[in-house]
């Protein structure tokens, strides 16, 4: 009788703890045996010489813009500025006006022949926001059903995008760039060989620690394949925030006006990344915009950063117009003139004009 108790099968069964579900399989992409682990070179002139396309992305912010008069200055040293394509991703509504034209503006002046404008398909970054939020709350309801919980108090993700969850890159940005190389690399399949596309990014160290980890050349592995190779050089990550600017006032490029206003970086108006002071200029300059964030949060039932809701950005951005009146555009060169000096902005608005004048001449 002990034996049998001792050995009493479902007793025993009852006892285990339940078998975890297996995990869903993750799915990894194949990259082909041809794509390198690592670039042959990070040397400027070899990376450019050794590339049938140079991709320059250009944001219209003053890194991209430094990045591309750095780039192409080397590259017409070199005799090959018929490599050399900018291309912009268009952000829609979420982006400072006129940045499509001052990029296209940009690779005019510097005498880049190929201009080109990706966009993503379909919703626009605030309605994907919203469209999101819906995926995450039918998830976590069902998640909270199988729990055998009230799917109504199940707690829903974030839906804004943030430091640790940047999909709005990879969405409106990355994807469509990835489009364009997949053009390039149809143009020049009579290569007979897998298509090598440089393609140049502005990020710099000093933008965060994350960055700063970066390497300055590395395959893009995830983008290559059997047909193109791609090689991400990041040219100016080791410059500082003077040297960004020495290059555009040496230039006499144009940059956007947000950066008179007291901007520090620039692409959408309102990045989950920006400081609080160029939050506040966007709701000052583009009132209706964060309007359409404010309405959003209350969709989504949550503030559009961390700690910071849109409501409280127009609310001071509110107290400021009532204080010293709608903000207007300082005079051209003002930025300059903070990052460097008044001598340097003074000289930096010449060149700019005579730079205007001779492209207006030549065309």
């Amino acid at each position: 009788m002990q034996a049998a108790m001792l050995f009493d099968l479902p007793a025993v069964q009852a006892e285990e703890p339940p078998v975890p579900p297996k995990p869903k399989p993750t799915r990894r992409k194949t990259v082909h045996a041809s794509v390198p682990l690592t670039p042959w070179t990070t040397v400027p002139d070899e990376l450019i010489r050794d590339a049938d396309r140079v991709v320059i992305s250009s944001s219209g912010g003053k890194d991209s813009q430094a990045m591309a008069s750095y780039v192409v200055r080397r590259a017409k040293a070199l005799g090959m500025l018929h490599k050399v394509i900018v291309v912009h991703a268009d952000l829609g509504r979420v982006e400072w006006a006129g940045t499509r034209e001052l990029a296209a503006e940009q690779a005019r002046l510097l005498g880049v022949q190929r201009f080109e404008v990706v966009q993503a398909e379909g919703a626009d970054l605030l309605d994907r926001v919203e469209i999101r939020y819906g995926k995450l709350k039918a998830k976590a309801e069902r998640e909270a059903v199988e729990r055998g919980e009230d799917p109504a108090t199940a707690e829903v993700a974030p839906a804004w995008p943030s430091s640790q969850a940047r999909w709005c890159t990879s969405d409106v940005k990355r994807g469509p760039i990835r489009r364009l190389y997949t053009r390039l690399t149809a143009e020049l399949a009579h290569l007979g060989r897998p298509v090598r596309i440089l393609a140049c990014i502005g990020q710099r160290a000093a933008e965060s620690s994350q960055r700063a980890q970066l390497a300055e050349v590395e395959i893009d592995r995830g983008a290559s394949n059997g047909k193109r190779h791609i090689t991400t050089w990041r040219p100016i990550h080791s410059w500082s925030d003077a040297a960004v600017w020495r290059e555009i006032a040496v230039s006499g490029l144009p940059y956007h006006p947000a950066y008179d206003w007291g901007n520090r970086r620039l692409s959408c108006v309102f990045c989950v990344l920006g400081c609080n002071n160029d939050l506040i200029n966007g709701a000052r300059q583009v009132p209706e915009l964060a309007a359409a964030y404010a309405r959003t949060e209350v969709v989504v039932g949550a503030d559009f950063k961390h700690g910071l809701s849109m409501a409280e950005i127009i609310r001071r951005a509110a107290e400021l117009d009532a204080k010293y009146g709608p903000a207007a555009r300082p005079p051209a060169g003002t930025a300059i003139g903070r990052e460097i000096s008044r001598y340097s902005a003074a000289m930096y608005v010449g060149r700019l004009s005579l730079l205007r004048g001779r492209y207006a001449l030549a065309a």
